[in-house]
């Protein structure tokens, strides 16, 4: 037995103990800083709770006129709040009443509504077939309505190109946009849904 060497050799497992235990403590730290970085990146989940009348809610369907002074209603763009009354003037006199599911929206009101079609479409693929994101939504600019009920769609349909006023969405025959082309040439065709549109994809 060679008693100088075994000194050595316990100096050097010691060593080689100290390295590993070091770098193990710095692959935990380093993944617990990843595991920080990623949970500060995650959007926070706002609660609908939190939303009021101020970003845009319409808490009952049907309660809402497009003559009411309610933010759903004087938030919408100043050009398509002016054609939709018209409209809404014009549809009286054939009996029929047009009220607002949906106008404007804070970008908070569109956040939830997009994290709850994720939720019910179990993905944000299918989700954004209906709910678009704060950031592409036609409704926090305030260009974009949704009517109803079904007799004003309808009615709508037929007659809301004499006003500008169009179904965008084939997936959506609640939802109108301004196109005042449409006075002279007729609303153009529709999309299927919204990831058929290259505006929303922005």
């Amino acid at each position: 037995m060679n008693t100088r060497t075994a000194p050595s050799r316990r100096r050097l497992t010691a060593i080689i103990g100290v390295a590993l235990l070091a770098a193990a403590i710095t692959g935990s730290a380093v993944m617990i800083g990843q595991q920080s970085l990623a949970s500060a990146s995650v959007a926070p989940q706002l609660s609908a709770a939190s939303l009021t009348e101020s970003d845009g809610v319409i808490r009952d369907e049907g309660a809402v006129s497009v003559f009411d002074e309610v933010p759903a209603v004087t938030n919408l763009d100043a050009d398509l709040l002016a054609a939709v009354r018209s409209a809404a003037t014009a549809a009286e006199l054939d009996g029929v009443r047009v009220h607002v599911n949906s106008g404007w929206r804070s970008a908070a009101y569109q956040q939830v509504l997009r994290q709850d079609a994720v939720i019910e479409y179990g993905s944000a693929e299918e989700a954004a077939r209906w709910v678009a994101t704060p950031e592409n939504s036609e409704h926090v600019s305030g260009d974009a309505v949704d009517l109803g009920p079904v007799a004003a769609q309808d009615w709508l349909s037929r007659n809301g190109a004499e006003f500008g006023l169009c179904q965008i969405y084939a997936n959506e025959r609640w939802h109108f946009e301004l196109r005042p082309a449409a006075v002279a040439n007729g609303c153009p065709l529709m999309y299927d849904d919204p990831t058929a549109e290259p505006r929303t994809q922005r």
